[in-house]
């Protein structure tokens, strides 16, 4: 499949080739461990053990690779797992990490609480201040950790700018793109060396499975990583694979109905009395609003508020909201909000990446609008 083709249509072909046995124009769910080989070391196609390499994962791999304009995809078990891997191909014991003072909750986890025990460092950096990750950097800096739009605050990273910082540091550039998903944002093109999915998102879609990805272009470090991960074997399962590879062939379309409606939320919100703060790149008042607008297609599904009176009454409106569902996770077709100060972002809490006990974090669905915006109002009260 030729990446001269549009996005949409690399979504529904790229990887996909037809069944060569039976012409079945979606990719098999090889459920398989291993597999007979013509000879000792006689593989076919490549295949020996579902650990190394599945069908159906090479499918969602190749797909993945397309979309992000990368050379390779590498799909897992769940985003943790991918970045788990990432760190461990990257880094040595006493390295240097800059990660973002607004990161999801399970990323700070990872570093703080995992990576750090076997002697990686980090410092927390505003990502949205390029002066403020040079600031960051040591000289045993080997990455840049950046989520653009971030979770849950929805801040804004100039990609090419940082990743000029990171080149003349001799760091690589890594960007979770699960928010913006590579219909709305490729960074890859703008300069990052590493990309990051949690594909139990916006990929996924239908938030029925779990899943992770890395997209890189450099073929050295595209095959290291591919080397810790059979050795470590965090792989995604070929059902899991195969509910991504599902997901992904609507992306377009639901990326479109999320912005739509997400933008129409956020203007409710603009307008409530109750709600003392709206964040959502796509609003002019964004602080990084002309940023997003550069490097986005448009500016996603995600948005999060701040509510009058406090910690009680945003865990209140959580409470009261009907059509909106409370619940973890977020890029699925239904809308659902959370408390992330005691929720997603709970590990977070006495850092310098605590949220505000206030915030409600929106992932807006793709149902009727006015619907949403209805269940909004009266969990507002």
């Amino acid at each position: 499949m030729s990446d001269q083709h549009s996005f949409e249509t690399l979504a529904i072909h790229a990887g996909n080739t037809a069944d060569p046995l039976t012409g079945a124009v979606v990719p098999p769910i090889y459920q398989v461990s291993t597999y007979k080989q013509d000879g000792v070391g006689g593989l076919r196609g490549g295949y020996e053990y579902s650990r190394s390499a599945n069908p159906t994962r090479t499918a969602l791999e190749e797909n993945l690779a397309a979309l992000e304009g990368g050379r390779r995809g590498l799909a897992f078990a769940s985003g943790l797992a991918a970045e788990d891997c990432l760190l461990r191909t990257l880094l040595t014991p006493g390295d240097h990490v800059v990660i973002p003072n607004d990161a999801y909750g399970g990323t700070f986890r990872l570093f703080a609480k995992v990576a750090s025990r076997w002697g990686v460092e980090f410092s927390v950096a505003d990502t949205s201040d390029v002066s403020a990750v040079r600031a960051a950097l040591t000289p045993r800096t080997k990455a840049i950790w950046v989520e653009t739009p971030s979770n849950p605050l929805l801040g804004i990273t100039d990609i090419a700018a940082v990743a000029g910082v990171a080149r003349q540091a001799g760091a690589r550039l890594v960007v979770d793109n699960t928010f913006a998903s590579p219909y709305l944002q490729q960074p890859l093109s703008l300069g990052a060396d590493v990309v990051v999915h949690s594909t139990t998102k916006y990929m996924g879609g239908h938030s029925d499975v779990v899943g992770g990805a890395l997209v890189v272009s450099d073929p050295e470090l595209a095959e290291e990583l591919a080397y810790h991960q059979n050795a470590m074997g965090a792989v995604a399962g070929p059902f899991d694979a195969w509910l991504v590879l599902r997901g992904i062939k609507t992306l377009a379309v639901r990326m479109d109905r999320h912005d739509e409606n997400a933008t129409k939320v956020a203007d409710l919100l603009t307008r409530h009395p109750k709600v003392t703060k709206v964040l959502y790149p796509g609003l002019p008042d964004h602080p990084g609003h002309e940023i997003a607008a550069k490097q986005m297609r448009a500016f996603g599904g995600m948005v999060s508020f701040r509510v009058a009176g406090g910690e009680e009454a945003a865990v209140e409106v959580c409470n009261r909201a009907k059509l909106f569902t409370l619940g973890e996770s977020l890029g699925g077709v239904e809308s659902l909000l959370e408390h992330p100060g005691r929720m997603t972002h709970a590990s977070a809490a006495g850092s310098p990446l605590e949220v505000p006990a206030d915030l409600v974090r929106l992932s807006v669905g793709i149902e009727n609008a006015d619907d949403l915006l209805a269940d909004l109002t009266q969990a507002l009260g």
